[in-house]
């Protein structure tokens, strides 16, 4: 009985181990897919949305995917006037790059279009903390903090705004629905709102250097308002100019998991292919839940099936 009781439990450990083991396995297919970098402080660029007196305004920088991939969160550095407390909401959307979701063969009003974020956003991407797509938390890394140049009012061909000083602050995303994205180009575009301030997106090297992680192909970050919309302006080439014209990066990091096989979106195998894939590279369909973040299974197919058939 003893001999029986110890072999018994010596495999019970052998299975908790493997469990243990194909868990920090399984966690450790999430990691940083995009990181622009520490924050230079050469640029403060406004991202809010809409409210009382205050217009919508947009700040975009570009990322690369080379292949289809789950993002599970962010981080975002910016520059707040007031309290960190104040921070009452964050939204995410993604764009793909002009003229893509764009009516292309509209006259801007803006000297460019190329190599900008499209018209609207991916509407399978985006992510606000008022519907519980997503949650947040921010943690103060300077409590003073000054952006040499800023791009707040004057959403215009200018030549930017005078300096800031405020609180530097890095926010922590969580997607409780990540976003799947297949490989391409695309802009990322956080929105803050702040209670009685405003959230000033900071810039970062322009090459990007360590501990950044260099872009192929890297553009620079472009901005508008609900009245330069749904055209979009250079922040350095265009609003605060120079010769030669600054470009800048703004502050960020995606983290998440590039899938090792993803079916291709509208074919007929594409959610199969997909869902056998996951449960290749995870272990297990609820495995892969656990690593990437869903909610449960139902969420992580619900996630794929949109994936797999676009609108």
């Amino acid at each position: 009985m003893r001999n029986y009781s110890n072999k018994k439990l010596f495999g019970a450990f052998l299975v908790l181990g493997a469990m243990f083991f194909s868990a920090n396995a399984a966690a450790q297919e999430t990691q940083v897919l995009v990181n622009t970098g520490n924050t230079d402080g050469k640029l403060g660029a406004l991202s809010r949305p809409a409210s009382v007196n205050k217009l919508e305004t947009e700040t975009a920088d570009d990322f690369v995917l080379d292949q289809t991939t789950v993002v599970t969160g962010a981080t975002i550095t910016g520059l707040v006037t007031t309290s960190l407390a104040n921070i009452s909401n964050v939204e995410i959307e993604m764009y793909h790059r002009f003229p893509e979701d764009s009516i292309a063969d509209r006259t801007p009003q803006v000297p460019t279009r190329q190599n900008s974020p499209s018209d609207v956003e991916i509407d399978s991407a985006t992510r606000d903390g008022n519907n519980h797509t997503l949650r947040f938390s921010t943690a103060l890394l300077n409590p003073t903090f000054i952006a040499l140049k800023t791009v707040v009012n004057s959403i215009s061909v200018a030549q930017g705004e005078p300096a800031v000083t405020g609180a530097e602050v890095e926010i922590t995303v969580t997607f409780t629905s990540p976003i799947v994205l297949p490989a391409g180009h695309y802009f990322f575009r956080p929105e803050v709102q702040v209670n009685g301030g405003d959230f000033l997106f900071l810039s970062a090297p322009k090459p990007i250097v360590a501990p950044g992680q260099a872009i192929a192909g890297d553009l620079q970050a472009w901005i508008r308002n609900s009245k330069l919309s749904p055209d979009w302006l250079r922040i350095g080439a265009d609003i605060i100019g120079g010769n030669p014209a600054p470009a800048f990066n703004m502050t960020f990091t995606l983290s998440g998991a590039k899938l090792e096989s993803a079916g291709t979106p509208g074919a007929e195998d594409c959610h199969d292919v997909t869902i056998s894939g996951l449960a290749h590279q995870f272990g297990s369909i609820p495995s892969a839940v656990s690593a990437l973040g869903f909610s449960d299974v139902k969420a992580l197919q619900n996630t794929f099936r949109a994936f797999c058939s676009p609108e």
